[in-house]
């Protein structure tokens, strides 16, 4: 595990991923070989929408892929509304809803101070983003407190293998292989998939970060590995107002 000390200030963060916005997307199907795309196929399975009236709510979007996802499981019935706080990162998020029916929203807004009333949403979700929150528990509690009583809160984020054999070669794509391809890729001034592969391996996954979730007073936290434990997707209920 690395241990270098990362940076999850605001602004370095937004700064970072407006630097590697144009690639973005090429990058996350290149680099997992298309299976993040499965990942959040799975999230809309398991986590499915509760009902067709109230909006679902993405936060750390980036691109739109999961808050395109779900407007998809809902057979655009349901509004959906993703937000992030890097204004580049959404300008593809926005041309995606183009092609796409109505009711896909995607707006600039911080994860720790959404512009949203309490108790809004059906469900709150984010896919490998919450890592990237100043504040993991404070993200929580905010995607928490815009839920309504009775919904859920559904975080998708990487993880590490556990096996001797699968941890290596995780370990090794992760140090070595990754951050050379992202570099070379995008060319990113910040060293943005060096961060990323410290990110993750800093974070806390499995029945740690369930924790994480039950400690903010989500019930029912429920978690399952995807492909050998590379992502984990995790869930909860609220059963009271914040």
């Amino acid at each position: 595990m690395s241990n270098q000390e990362i940076n999850k200030e605001g602004k370095k963060i937004r700064a970072m991923f407006s630097g590697i916005a144009p690639w973005y997307d090429f990058l996350n199907h290149l680099l997992s070989l298309n299976i993040d795309r499965y990942w959040r196929y799975q999230m809309t399975v398991l986590v499915p929408p509760l009902n067709l009236t109230t909006p679902i709510l993405d936060v750390c979007t980036g691109t739109g892929d999961l808050a395109i996802a779900y407007h998809r499981a809902s057979q655009g019935k349901v509004k959906v509304v993703g937000s992030d706080f890097c204004l580049p990162m959404l300008e593809s998020a926005f041309k995606k809803s183009k092609k796409i029916s109505p009711g896909l929203f995607f707006l600039e807004a911080d994860t720790l101070n959404l512009p949203f009333s309490e108790n809004y949403f059906q469900m709150t979700t984010v896919a490998f983003g919450i890592r990237n929150v100043s504040d993991t528990e404070a993200g929580i509690r905010e995607m928490m407190r815009v839920t309504e009583p009775g919904g859920k809160v559904a975080i998708l984020e990487f993880s590490r293998p556990k096996g001797w054999f699968l941890g290596r070669i995780y370990l090794f794509y992760f140090q070595k292989v990754l951050p050379l391809m992202g570099q070379i890729f995008s060319k990113s001034k910040d060293d943005a998939y060096h961060y990323l592969r410290n990110s993750v391996l800093q974070f806390p996954d499995g029945e740690q970060f369930a924790q994480k979730m039950r400690n903010q007073g989500l019930e029912n936290v429920t978690w399952k590995t995807f492909t050998f434990g590379i992502a984990t997707l995790y869930w909860g209920t609220k059963t009271t107002p914040t």
